[in-house]
């Protein structure tokens, strides 16, 4: 598992800035004045490297700059340093800025060690945050001299208050360690992540406090889980429910329940997929590593909240034992489902571990995450995950959440109609409902195992679980998205003061 980059906050000490050897990094607000002035630690550096921060600060490149872009000064005269970076951010920058800012600083940073002189500035935190998501590689199987790079320098903070941002800090190396978590699982291929090897991973979430449960397919069988199991009985991979517990509030409280669909590969099992682009289909278990990463960063910064993480894992593969277009399949609640397309697989693995969760466990609410339709994709595309919900409250306070951290969500409709285009002939419903409003359709199925009256938002993340190209805190490949919208979630609304 990769090793989130650590970075601490200490207390300002300009004398030693000429000594440094790796990058120091300073930061300008262009944006209130015609001529920005310099703090005290940019000045020192200014003088430093005779004058060089100046000119460059009035530099009509400099002057171009957004919020959070970076211009350089390389192995500047008169410091040991490889370079200046020059920041240009407000000290009324917003988060998103902010998170930006540090990104943009651990893009260029190579192997080096990092000094950011961020003084008081109320966005520290914020900064360091964007630098430790951005900083990120998945080197784990790649051969040994790339799997086992050199060690990268330290990253720092000089700031006025070191106490506060440390404690800042500690909560933001709980959400990148989640978010890191997720891209790990991710961005690792199907011959690798089996369900085996992924329980595994899961059940040592342990050593944090986690109450980790691995139902086998024994299991599920004795508690009717008859949809989830047909997904994957054409695999030689047994499936499995993996269930996680952190009762941060006691045990008197009853818990949020976030849900993630689990399928480790998907060939589309009988209804076979083409072969252009299938090689992506060992990120469909995005919303179980999603689910995931949101335990881990709950454990890890001791959140005082109730939740439940369930995953089903299950692997979609065509073989004589597989499930086939006609077959009806009973699922946990009783309801049968005409199985139309194989492919649309991820629905069946859900249905029975959202109605155990309820069945169990009595939930305050239910979130589910899936890579669930392409046709959320040509909807949305790659800027947002679909939301849909049966609960106003609870979906804006999602939005809102997702907003906060720079995670794009839209919600999209559900009805009686898009339900009814789900009605089978022979069964009490069929697992797709035709070509028009694919991830509707999808939604309203999964719908159907919402107990009444149970809070509940289905987030189809598709089109934001894999970047094709790099973002502003996240390399190409598993971006981790949800992980920071669903920690702020759960703190805004479901901890405990």
């Amino acid at each position: 598992m990769s090793t989130p980059t650590r970075i601490t906050a200490e207390t300002m000490d300009l004398d030693a800035l000429a000594a440094h050897q790796g990058r120091i990094a300073i930061f300008v607000d262009k944006f209130s004045q015609t001529q920005p002035k310099l703090d005290a630690a940019a000045r020192r550096v200014n003088r430093l490297c005779k004058g060089g921060v100046a000119r460059l600060v009035a530099d009509g490149s400099f002057a171009k700059a957004k919020a959070g872009e970076v211009e350089g000064l390389a192995f500047p005269s008169g410091m040991a340093a490889q370079a200046v970076e020059v920041v240009a951010l407000s000290r009324r920058a917003t988060g998103a800025e902010a998170r930006r800012a540090g990104a943009n600083l651990a893009r260029r940073r190579g192997k080096a060690a990092v000094l950011m002189l961020l003084g008081a500035h109320p966005r520290a935190a914020e900064v360091a945050l964007g630098f430790a998501l951005r900083d990120y590689d998945f080197t784990a199987c790649k051969g040994r001299e790339t799997s086992e790079p050199e060690p990268a320098g330290a990253v720092r903070l000089m700031v006025a208050k070191p106490d506060s941002v440390n404690t800042a800090l500690e909560q933001g190396q709980a959400v990148v360690g989640g978010v890191h978590f997720t891209r790990d699982l991710v961005n690792t291929p199907a011959n690798i992540l089996t369900t085996t090897e992924f329980a595994n991973r899961l059940c040592t979430l342990e050593d944090l406090g986690l109450k980790v449960q691995v139902l086998e397919e024994p299991d599920l069988e004795k508690l009717g889980m008859g949809a989830l199991l047909a997904v994957g009985q054409g695999s030689a991979s047994p499936s499995k429910v993996v269930m996680m517990q952190w009762m941060g509030a006691g045990e008197d409280r009853p818990p949020l329940a976030l849900v993630g669909k689990g399928v480790v590969f998907d060939t589309g099992g009988i209804s076979l997929k083409p072969a252009a682009g299938m090689e992506d289909m060992t990120t469909d278990m995005g919303g179980a590593g999603v689910v995931a990463g949101v335990m881990r960063c709950l454990a890890l910064r001791k959140a005082r909240a109730n939740v439940i993480g369930a995953v089903g894992l299950v692997e979609n593969m065509p073989s004589g034992q597989a499930v086939r277009p006609g077959d009806v399949v009973r699922s946990m609640k009783g309801d049968t489902v005409e199985i139309l397309n194989t492919d649309a697989e991820g629905r069946l693995v859900l249905c029975d571990v959202l109605h155990h969760v309820q069945k169990a466990y009595k939930p305050t609410a239910v979130i589910n995450l899936a890579t669930l339709t392409g046709a959320i994709v040509i909807a949305l595309g790659a800027e947002n995950a679909g939301a849909f919900s049966n609960d106003d409250t609870l979906c804006n306070d999602f939005l809102q959440a997702a907003q906060a951290e720079g995670e794009g969500a839209w919600r999209m409709p559900l009805g009686k109609g898009y339900a009814a285009q789900l009605r089978s002939r022979i069964a009490d419903v069929k697992n797709i409902g035709g070509r028009g409003a694919g991830s509707i359709t999808a939604a309203e199925f999964l719908h159907r195992f919402i107990a009444e009256g149970m809070p509940w938002i289905h987030l189809d993340i598709a089109g934001v679980t894999l970047a094709k190209t790099s973002s502003d805190l996240a390399p190409k490949g598993a971006t981790g998205w949800g992980v920071r919208a669903l920690n702020r979630l759960v703190a805004d609304r479901f901890e405990q003061g």
